[in-house]
């Protein structure tokens, strides 16, 4: 998810500093922040415009467009690391400058070599693996030989089989149809890697990951323990639940295809990537029938409601034509209601209402006149103004509702920092930005959704609570290993130790130690299964969101103890609480203006991450899982181990 422009960017070199001939002081560094930070906010707007028509028209215009844009803004980056480095020993700087200087040296996730043509060619490249995502298509031939195309969207519906009726076989020819739209782009990744690497070195950074984990306030061998750290915490939930879950899927599927003491088929666990398992749930469920927690039902009638009234307005006999007209508007109806409803929960902590340029201007349905990119993101467009937006072809789904209350969360911690400069305009880490809107969305408790009319009765005895527990975890534990994985895969791969051919068998090796998932077929030697997921093809860090994780209970217990909550943290809603709101809102003021662990120390009372929030969150689903596992083999194979 977008969360940032990517650029830190400009050198301003009317900045007598950038001569070789004048000495650098604390009063020119302070001058050269100052025209840094005017450049950036000339120049973002512009750049977020190209990258905004990129994703929401693809077309080879656009393409070019954001191609020049972010050539545009490799230039500046680097440009602006080199005239930062030329305060490298300077003493008195100021704090504020001296922050300023660190972030900038750090530069943004594609760091780009100094040589033009490179750097145009860097552009090139990621324009091209962008547009690959955004327009790609399944197109495969039924029974009658008639072609069909279907996008993501459509193909996720089959993967995801919430309502069970595709066949292993089906899902499988699916998640291979997507898997392959990767390949396009797959002799590009190497190159893409080279050019980043080059530039990361001209840094002072041995490749683009050592680079991406020096922006956590530590150095990368530091980041690295954390990382283990952290895991470390949480392993023993995730054993616990991928244990339940696979002993189900072997009584649903049978020993021939999913195996009682093996690796879990990637395709049958509900999601394209297997990052998150919620659409099991239905076989899953604890205690069947004790609650209601449908709420995608409830989302849909409501949707349905929608079309009938609009149907019941149009004058005359609707045609194919207007019938579609009409499930549109139904649509749109919808999308906005829902974007509304997490609207409805920040102003309820005393935030803002959203800038009206927002309903204006954000894409909330996929168009039908056009391909767009329909991945999920929130874009700071003009922090002056404010231009905000979010990007998403929302549908009415319990996921998607999810989701537009996570991208909230970044379009409101945008809001709040807007007064600090560019270049503090950012996360305190960018693991804090991808945490805010999944904190709000832990206040979704089942006396919640039945309090905003999304589910009938909101049952509150044990065997109630295991259920939504047991539901929730399906996204929020589950996550914890892929969240993980996707950087240690692109670590490897920028240091060179896995080699671009062997870029899929790295991955699968990954997936199968941390997740315990398998793939589902043989694959090729021209297969790129990492570029099938979004935040390969757009190069978008992926640690942030395994730390938001774990990061999100974290303030979620801070915000329930400012409210004055003692109850167990699980059933916790800070809807409408003012006094969390005002502690809240505090730390996205912040911005990346101080270190993150003063940001976190304000709001949580300690320094560092740690997973004891969450864990004290799952702690009765953890117990009932002990119980169900009892005399199951629990654990999978990974290098002659269980």
């Amino acid at each position: 998810m977008r969360i940032a422009i990517a650029g830190l960017v400009l050198l301003a070199c009317g900045v007598s500093a950038c001569s070789k001939h004048d000495a650098p002081d604390a009063q020119s560094a302070d001058k050269f922040i100052a025209d840094v930070n005017a450049e950036l906010l000339a120049k973002r707007p512009l750049w977020g415009a190209a990258g905004w028509a990129a994703a929401t028209y693809i077309t080879d215009d656009t393409q070019k467009l954001s191609a020049a844009a972010t050539e545009q803004e490799l230039e500046f980056d680097s440009r602006t690391i080199e005239g930062a480095k030329h305060y490298n020993g300077v003493t008195g700087l100021k704090p504020d400058t001296a922050r300023s200087l660190m972030l900038i040296k750090l530069g943004s996730s594609m760091p780009a070599p100094n040589d033009p043509a490179k750097r145009a060619e860097l552009a090139r490249i990621a324009a091209k693996m962008d547009a690959n995502y955004g327009a790609a298509k399944w197109c495969s031939k039924d029974n009658a030989g008639n072609e069909r195309c279907l996008p993501l969207q459509e193909i996720e519906k089959i993967v995801d089989n919430a309502d069970q009726s595709h066949s292993p076989a089906e899902i499988a020819a699916a998640w291979a149809g997507w898997h392959a739209t990767a390949k396009p782009i797959r002799d590009d990744y190497p190159r893409f890697v080279e050019l980043m690497n080059e530039g990361a070195r001209e840094v002072g950074f041995a490749d683009t990951g050592e680079l991406w984990r020096g922006g956590y306030d530590m150095t990368p061998a530091e980041f690295d323990r954390e990382i283990e750290r952290l895991w470390s915490q949480v392993q023993p939930l995730y054993e616990q639940l991928h244990c339940t879950v696979r002993n189900t899927l072997n009584k649903k599927y049978g020993d021939d295809i999913v195996p009682k003491n093996g690796l879990i088929p990637a395709h049958l666990l509900g999601n394209m990537w297997a990052q998150e398992w919620s659409n099991l749930y239905p076989l899953l469920e604890p205690y069947k029938g004790v609650a209601s927690l449908d709420v995608s039902s409830a989302l849909k009638a409501q949707r349905d409601q929608e079309y009938q009234r609009l149907l019941a307005a149009y004058k005359g006999k609707p045609g194919a034509v207007q019938l579609a007209d009409i499930a549109h508007q139904a649509d749109s109806a919808m999308a906005v209601k829902m974007t509304r409803m997490a609207e409805d929960f920040y102003t309820s902590l005393g935030m803002p209402g959203l800038p009206e340029s927002f309903w204006q201007k954000s894409m909330l349905v996929q168009p039908r006149d056009r391909d767009v990119q329909c991945h999920a993101s929130a874009w700071d467009m003009d922090l002056s103004v404010p231009d905000v937006r979010i990007k998403q072809c929302i549908e009415p789904t319990e996921g998607e509702l999810t989701t537009i209350h996570h991208e909230m969360g970044h379009i409101y911690y945008y809001l709040m920092y807007q007064k600090q400069t560019p270049l503090f305009q950012r996360g305190a880490h960018d693991g804090f930005h991808e945490a805010i809107g999944d904190t709000i969305t832990l206040s979704m408790t089942p006396a919640h959704l039945q309090k905003i009319g999304l589910v009938r009765q909101a049952q509150t005895d044990q065997r109630a609570l295991i259920n939504s527990q047991m539901k929730l975890a399906l996204d929020k534990i589950v996550f914890l290993p892929f969240g993980k994985l996707v950087d240690q895969w692109r670590w490897k791969v920028f240091s060179g130790e896995t080699s671009p051919v062997q870029y899929n068998d790295s991955w699968w090796a990954l997936r199968a130690r941390y997740q315990g998932v398998s793939m589902p077929m043989a694959r090729a030697a021209d297969d790129f299964d990492p570029g099938a997921k979004y935040h390969i093809a757009g190069n978008t860090p992926y640690t942030r969101y395994f730390l938001s994780f774990i990061l999100q209970f974290q303030f979620h217990k801070a915000l329930c103890d400012a409210a004055g909550y003692t109850g167990p943290l699980s059933q916790c809603d800070i809807y409408g609480n003012k006094a969390a709101g005002e502690k809240f809102m505090a730390m996205l003021a912040a911005g990346a203006s101080q270190p993150w662990p003063d940001t976190l120390e304000k709001l949580t009372g300690t320094r560092k991450m740690d997973a004891s929030a969450l864990i004290e969150y799952f702690q009765p689903l953890m117990d009932y899982l002990a119980g169900q596992n009892k005399g199951l083999s629990c654990g999978w194979q990974e290098e002659g181990k269980f």
